[in-house]
């Protein structure tokens, strides 16, 4: 018993003893997250040793996709007596890739974490981009034909941009379920702007089907340019994109959404103006495409206000 006793005095002893620097290089790091665009912030559960933090040299980070190329640091900035390292580096960082911070002697053992934004607002922010800071229309002047075509009343605008937004996340989804298990396993991808015409118009044809009997009045009221919505580089523009950057089907419902609500926030903002031009006076010679030509470029000015916004 006595044995015993003193067998476990000692372990006790020795887990006292490790236990504490164990705990030390595992849950040293609280927390970590981006701080501007060209520093990573990491907070610590314990006061570190501030003349080792300040060493860029104990310091790599990478992304995690690119694990062979380590990016600058410029500096290492020990704040809050040693509990926290803001990470300055050369080059802006690419926020929405998840990097790995490696550090060295801080610890017994090397510490790694992985930064990266909260993934919830990292859906936000492709569906912010593409509805204000990147608007299709208005920064990339795509889809000006139906924009122009369809935006002189409230009612039409709405409508067509209900319309586009269906189209979009219907095509933009099934594009992407035909690149990922089609196009890509059997090295299709030259064929993809054909195929993603293809699903444009078999949707396209369905919701013409549907207004037809739904709401004849609205489905006159477009006329041709729904049927130009089959080739409009708006909707062919979103499968591109999703292809272009390997998005999964949650991205691709949050860009496909963006973009067709950037749309109809265009026409409606258009056609809100159309509605007082026709009431006011002009001048002969700038009536009808070459006022809408200057109204819409006034708003395309005004939506570069939104470069640069970060959400997250």
């Amino acid at each position: 018993m006595m044995k015993f006793s003193l067998r476990s005095f000692v372990c006790a002893v020795l887990l006292a003893l490790l236990l504490p620097a164990v705990g030390y290089g595992q849950d040293l790091i609280k927390e970590q997250s981006f701080g501007k665009d060209d520093s990573i912030v990491l907070d610590f559960a314990l006061p570190v040793d501030q003349v080792a933090a300040a060493k860029v040299s104990n310091y790599t980070v990478f992304e995690e996709n690119d694990p062979d190329i380590r990016l600058a640091i410029k500096s290492a900035d020990v704040l809050q007596g040693g509990s926290q390292v803001v990470l300055n580096f050369a080059e802006p960082l690419n926020t929405t890739q998840a990097h790995i911070v490696q550090i060295t002697n801080l610890a017994d053992d090397r510490l790694t974490t992985r930064v990266s934004k909260s993934y919830l607002a990292y859906l936000f922010s492709i569906l912010i981009s593409a509805l204000l800071i990147n608007n299709f229309v208005f920064t990339k002047y795509l889809g000006l034909c139906v924009f122009f075509g369809t935006s002189k009343r409230k009612s039409t605008a709405k409508g067509m941009g209900v319309v586009f937004t269906i189209v979009m996340v219907v095509s933009a989804c099934m594009s992407w379920f035909f690149y990922q298990y089609f196009l890509i396993p059997y090295d299709l991808n030259f064929l993809q702007i054909l195929v993603f015409i293809g699903l444009v118009s078999l949707t396209v044809q369905a919701v013409d089907t549907v207004l037809r009997k739904v709401n004849p009045v609205l489905f006159n009221s477009f006329g041709v340019y729904l049927v130009l919505v089959i080739a409009n580089c708006v909707i062919i523009a979103v499968p591109l994109i999703v292809a272009n950057n390997n998005y999964n089907i949650f991205e691709t419902i949050m860009l496909s959404l963006g973009a067709g609500g950037g749309f109809l926030l265009a026409l409606y903002l258009m056609s809100s103006v159309s509605e007082r031009l026709a009431l006011a006076k002009i001048p002969p010679s700038f009536k009808g495409l070459p006022v809408a030509f200057i109204v819409a470029g006034q708003f395309a000015m005004a939506f570069l206000g939104f470069s640069g916004l970060q959400i997250f």
